[in-house]
């Protein structure tokens, strides 16, 4: 197996973990309980969206880090940090390393969320969406032979990537059609009348 493939398994895997991270973290921003509903047992939601948090990063850093070994097209630390130089797809490898520092700044963030304050973090932790954005089209576009040629768009991992990508779309819906009918029922009971009792 060659380096650039450890590098393409790592996007992928990354790519899934995505799509879980943020199904998790919409369960959260929803205010799903894993008790009252499926699978009605405990779970904390909080620690593995976390954890899978972590592992995504590190998945995210992994995937370009293993191109430093590659010898055709040659990277080094400058074209990994800076892309719009690198030696292959320049713009699509921007678009994921943006994807990249911007999941970083939410990681980095949530450590020391106190301090900032949850209106601040909140703010930052938005940023995880267009990191997530990012992150698909990234995978999506770029060539798994890291050349300046199309990608095939119905090879095997890029129907994974197109179908985590449907996943996470169908995830942010289901969220937020769940905080809109929350949303209405709190308007339904506090436009109900308070009944008063007269001795």
């Amino acid at each position: 197996m060659r380096i650039l493939d450890l590098s393409a398994y790592a996007g992928l895997a990354a790519v899934g973990l995505a799509a879980v991270n943020l199904g998790l973290g919409t369960c959260i921003a929803a205010r799903y309980s894993p008790l009252q509903n499926w699978p009605r047992r405990r779970f904390n939601i909080f620690y593995w969206h976390d954890r899978s948090g972590w592992a995504l990063l590190g998945l995210c850093i992994l995937h370009p880090a293993l191109l430093l070994w590659v010898r055709q097209p040659r990277f080094g630390w400058r074209q990994l940090l800076f892309p719009p130089h690198s030696p292959g797809q320049p713009l699509y490898n921007t678009i994921g390393a943006l994807a990249l520092y911007l999941l970083a700044l939410v990681f980095l963030t949530s450590r020391i969320r106190r301090r900032l304050g949850r209106r601040l973090w909140k703010a930052f932790h938005y940023a995880a969406y267009a990191a997530m954005a990012g992150l698909f089209l990234h995978g999506i576009l770029a060539n798994p032979e890291a050349k300046n040629a199309p990608a095939n768009l119905l090879d095997g991992g890029k129907l994974w990537v197109e179908a985590c990508l449907l996943a996470a779309i169908g995830i942010l819906i289901w969220g937020l059609r769940r905080r809109w009918l929350r949303k209405r029922v709190r308007q339904n009971q506090s436009a109900l009348p308070v009944a008063i009792n007269i001795p």
